[in-house]
């Protein structure tokens, strides 16, 4: 039996090196981004998706999910939460509210969705593995990131939530499920994410030249380095329900 991850986000950075790797190692792969992905492989499925629409997204995944999962195919299913809406910065006092919708559909809400449904559709005997890709801003506070940091503490919130059901549920008697999950910091890699966090006015981001500092100093690491920890968190056995965990150089 083959092993199975969704993996949003892949048309770059972290996402795409995920993907990569889980390929190489034997994973049928679905992608899922706005963009086309450059992953050429028999193994992966892309399915392009904004992920800011939900209406699109229950609809797009939820037929591709009944196929995916129809019987127990699969020997090992994993979810990478990786995708991340990163645009909106600025002081409190000046977002664009009408642009944190997007950004809340983006961060919080498909991936809550994503987890509920691997959860109801992976087979109660089938590992299952949830990575939700987090950040530091998500338990510290950096002048200019409200919107992204808020959205990414509420998934945060939204594993321990799930862990917290998962073994409700076992202390009720439903049974051992083998599932874990994972809020993990991948620490500062180069992404588009930074660059636009470097590029930005002082005045959008008052935290700019903390960002700034990441690259004068040589401080960004691969995309590759994080996505090594995430694979070996899907393979892994024996992973408490929740945990988090932080890539260290």
């Amino acid at each position: 039996m083959s092993k199975f991850a969704l993996v949003t986000g892949t048309s770059s950075g972290i996402g795409d090196a995920v993907a990569r790797q889980l390929l190489d190692s034997g994973w049928h792969v679905l992608g899922v981004a706005r963009r086309e992905a450059a992953i050429r492989n028999a193994n992966y499925e892309h399915c392009a998706v904004d992920l800011s629409d939900l209406s699109i997204v229950s609809r797009s995944l939820g037929s591709r999910f009944a196929a995916l999962f129809g019987g127990a195919r699969w020997s090992r299913v994993g979810l990478v939460n990786n995708a991340a809406h990163t645009g909106l910065l600025g002081p409190i006092d000046q977002l664009d509210v009408e642009q944190f919708p997007a950004v809340l559909a983006t961060n919080v809400v498909s991936p809550v969705w994503l987890m509920g449904q691997f959860l109801q559709r992976t087979p109660p005997q089938t590992p299952l593995r949830i990575v939700n890709v987090s950040t530091a801003a998500a338990v510290r506070a950096f002048a200019g990131l409200a919107a992204y940091a808020s959205s990414k503490a509420a998934l945060r919130m939204a594993g321990l939530v799930l862990a917290a059901e998962v073994q409700e549920a076992e202390s009720r008697g439903d049974g051992h499920r083998d599932i874990a999950i994972l809020s993990f910091e991948p620490g500062t890699v180069d992404t588009p994410m930074q660059e636009n966090a470097r590029t930005s006015s002082r005045e959008t981001l008052p935290s700019v030249d903390l960002f700034k500092r990441f690259a004068v100093e040589g401080r960004l690491i691969p995309p590759s380095a994080p996505a090594n920890d995430i694979v070996a968190f899907l393979e892994s056995e024996g992973e408490p329900v929740f945990s988090e965990r932080r890539h260290s150089t």
